[in-house]
């Protein structure tokens, strides 16, 4: 009996992990003519945002807003950088080096 109960939530937690998997979305966000494209994204908290670098200069994306700070640091032209983003709220994300890019990222 214990063998079908230890089975049972080695079930029930693989289950719920491939769940959460699969409720949680990749978007993407270019980086191109000294801008991010789309301009404005809304997510869900568990989504991962990924920024690639389609331009021919290098770029920094990062942001300081609250819960969701990060810094993909330098990202070569052809390089990607990956964010996932936990806590719901505004996120106002910029490039480091070309300080008039900007996206406006809702988490939510």
């Amino acid at each position: 009996m214990r063998k079908i109960n230890l089975l049972a939530g080695f079930v029930a937690v693989a289950l719920v992990s491939q769940i959460g998997t699969a409720m949680a979305a990749e978007h993407s966000v270019s980086q191109k003519g000294m801008k991010f494209t789309p301009s404005k994204l809304t997510i869900k908290p568990g989504n991962t945002v990924v920024f690639a670098n389609n331009s021919t200069m290098t770029h920094n994306v990062y942001s300081r807003s609250g819960k969701n700070k990060f810094d993909t640091g330098a990202l070569k032209p052809g390089a990607s950088g990956k964010q996932t983003f936990a806590a719901a709220g505004s996120v106002r994300v910029r490039c480091a080096i070309h300080p008039k890019m900007k996206l406006k990222l809702t988490v939510k």
